[in-house]
């Protein structure tokens, strides 16, 4: 078999396009918990890394109030800011045909994730296994989850890959010793995303499907 499998992904900004939610669910919580407006990329900088933990970069003091604001506004705007990306589901469903496995490695809470399943249905078919922030004691850029996806795959970190859309997504790929794919199309750019040395850099849907079946 060429290519990859399994084949991991990250969920935010690479499945499922929540770059409006989360941005605007971070511009929420930072407003109404500490009266401030901030530019989106300090919003988004730490995106990919449990929530908890974005929210004590903001504030260490007040973590867990903004923790809690942020869920109750994300929640209650999944259904409507929540997007899918044009051509992901077909490369998914494609790479399922093609008899490869695949899991969704994400720092989001098993809560949060099933919101996103609703809003988009039929995604979690497509999925052998969902690794989310209650599923490994480390997180991104820890290797951690990446180490258990595989394990519950049943496989080992030779001829898998990581599809990410973050630095934190491509260094714990990088430590898990899986190869790492790269795609601009979430919270981060393609320069931020290249100064991490990604093994690939997949600037569409297709031409991620064409990397994973075909290797880089």
């Amino acid at each position: 078999m060429t290519g990859f499998d399994p084949i991991l992904l990250d969920l935010d900004g690479t499945v499922i396009d929540s770059v409006a939610l989360i941005r605007e669910s971070h511009r929420h919580a930072v407003r109404t918990v500490l009266g401030e407006e901030w530019p989106d990329e300090r919003l988004v900088a730490n995106v990919g890394r449990p929530l908890l933990e974005q929210m004590a970069v903001f504030a260490p003091d007040r973590a867990d109030e903004l923790y809690r604001v942020y869920r109750v506004w994300n929640h209650a705007h999944t259904a409507e800011l929540l997007l899918a990306y044009d051509g992901i589901e077909e490369v998914l469903r494609g790479l399922r045909a093609a008899g490869r496995r695949l899991g969704i490695v994400t720092s989001k809470s098993h809560d949060a994730v099933d919101l996103a399943w609703g809003v988009l249905p039929g995604l979690r078919e497509l999925f052998d296994v969902v690794i989310a922030a209650e599923d490994s004691a480390l997180h991104k850029p820890d290797p951690a989850p990446i180490l258990e996806g595989l394990s519950r795959l049943g496989a080992g970190p030779g001829g898998a890959c990581y599809v990410g859309d973050a630095p934190f997504d491509l260094q714990a790929g990088r430590a898990a010793g899986v190869t790492t794919i790269a795609v601009p199309w979430g919270f981060f750019s393609r320069e931020a995303l290249l100064a991490e040395s990604p093994d690939a850099m997949a600037d569409t849907p297709a031409e991620l499907m064409r990397m994973c079946l075909e290797g880089v």
